[in-house]
C-alpha cells in the first residue's frame, strides 16, 4: 500500500522531527503535513521539505470540522500520526481550556472524521490512526516505584497530562466500539533539534548562550526519563509498519536524571563546545516549585523491544551533544522564538 499519511502537529517539535525521517525513508508515501502555527509550530522546521515537493503542508485547525471532512476525503488519506497538541504543562496550568480544545475536541475531531472516511472505503485493515501520548497520563513516581508501563493506571495530575489521558481514552474507544485500527505510543520527555525554548533543555543551553539565569523548581530534584527524539521517531516507524491495531506501547530512554544534574550536565557542555571560560553552573536558579508538580517518570519499554525489537541507541551524552550542536548553530531559528516564551 501506498500510504497517503497527514502528519498533524507536523510542524512543531516531535512532529517536524517525523516529517523529516519520514520523508527521507519512505519517499514513495504521500505526505501531508496540517499544523494551525500556534505559538510552537514553526514553519521553518519543514520549509525544506516544502520548498522541494516532497511534503504537502496545509495550514488548519483540527477543530475545523468541515474542514478536516474534506480534507481526509479529497486527499484518500489512510494514515493519521497524530501529534498535534498543547504540551506544555506552565501553560495549561495557567490557561486549561486550549488544552482541552486541542487535545480532548481535537482528537475527538480526528478519529471521527478518520472513522467516517475508513467505513466509506470498507473498513481496510491496512489503515492506521497513530496517536502520540505522554507519560504524564499515568502520574507520578517515587524513587522506590516501578516504571510505567503498558499496565499502569491513568493518574494525571495537571490539566495537560488530564487532557492527553481523555484522548488516550476516546482513540481506544474508538478502536474497541468501531474496530478503527488505532495505536496508541506514551513517550518519556524527548529532546533535540527544533524543541521550542520553553522547554527545559532548550532552555537551558539558550540561558547558558546569552549568560541568563536558569531557572530550576524546588530544589531540582524532580526525576524525568530522557529520551532523544531521533530515538522515539524510529520506534513510532515500527508502531505504523509493524504494531497491531489496538496496541499501545510505552517508549522511553532509560535515561533518568534529577532536573539539576540534567542541567549540570548541559551547563558544562555548552561552556566546553561554546570555549567560554564562564562556569554556567553559576546561572542556576532555584525558584518555586510548580504547582502539584510531578515527582518521576519512568518509562519500562520491555513490550515494544519485545514485540518489535526497538531500543534507544542514542546515549544521554551523545544526544545531549548534538542537541547543543545544533541550537549553536541555529541561533537564527530561535532568536525570534524568545519573546513567545511565557
Amino acid at each position: 500500500m501506498v500510504r497517503k499519511i497527514v502528519i498533524t502537529g507536523g510542524a512543531g517539535f516531535i512532529g517536524s522531527n517525523f516529517v523529516n525521517y519520514w520523508s527521507r525513508n519512505f519517499e514513495n508515501d504521500d505526505i501531508f503535513v496540517l499544523d494551525a502555527l500556534t505559538y510552537a509550530g514553526n514553519k521553518n522546521n519543514i520549509q525544506n521539505l516544502i520548498n522541494d515537493s516532497k511534503i504537502k503542508f496545509i495550514e488548519g485547525n483540527i477543530n475545523d470540522r468541515k474542514f478536516l471532512n474534506s480534507f481526509i476525503r479529497d486527499n484518500k488519506i489512510n494514515c493519521i500520526a497524530n501529534f498535534a497538541a498543547e504540551s506544555h504543562v506552565d501553560r495549561s496550568i495557567k490557561n486549561p481550556i486550549d488544552f482541552i480544545k486541542t487535545n480532548v475536541e481535537g482528537t475527538y475531531n480526528l478519529l471521527d472524521v478518520f472513522k467516517n472516511a475508513w467505513a466509506e472505503n470498507n473498513f481496510p485493515s491496512n489503515w492506521r490512526f497513530l496517536h502520540v501520548s505522554t507519560d504524564e497520563v499515568f502520574g507520578s513516581l517515587l524513587k522506590s516505584d516501578f516504571k510505567f508501563n503498558e499496565k499502569s493506571k491513568y493518574l494525571p495530575r495537571s490539566p495537560y497530562s488530564a487532557s492527553k489521558a481523555a484522548s488516550d481514552h476516546l482513540v481506544m474507544a474508538w478502536f474497541h466500539t468501531y474496530g478503527l485500527p488505532v495505536i496508541i505510543s506514551n513517550c518519556s520527555n524527548n529532546y533535540g533539534p527544533f524543541q521550542f525554548p520553553e522547554k527545559l533543555i532548550p532552555k537551558t543551553i539558550i540561558s547558558c548562550l546569552q549568560g541568563k539565569k536558569i531557572p530550576i523548581y524546588g530544589l531540582g530534584d524532580n526525576i524525568r526519563d530522557w529520551l532523544f527524539v531521533e530515538d522515539h521517531i524510529s520506534a513510532l516507524d515500527k508502531l505504523i509498519t509493524k504494531a497491531e491495531p489496538g496496541s499501545n506501547y510505552c517508549i522511553g530512554g532509560d535515561r533518568e536524571l534529577s532536573n539539576l544534574e540534567i542541567v549540570n550536565m548541559i551547563c558544562d557542555i555548552v561552556d566546553e563546545m561554546s570555549n567560554d571560560s564562564n562556569n554556567s553552573r553559576s546561572l542556576i536558579e532555584f525558584v518555586n516549585d510548580r504547582p502539584g508538580h510531578d515527582f518521576r517518570y519512568a518509562i519500562d519499554s520491555s513490550l515494544i523491544y519485545k514485540d518489535l525489537r526497538w531500543e534507544p541507541i542514542v546515549s544521554l551524552d551523545n544526544g545531549l551533544r548534538e542537541t547543543i550542536k545544533w541550537y549553536l548553530s541555529n541561533s537564527l531559528w530561535w532568536q525570534p522564538l524568545i519573546s513567545k516564551v511565557k
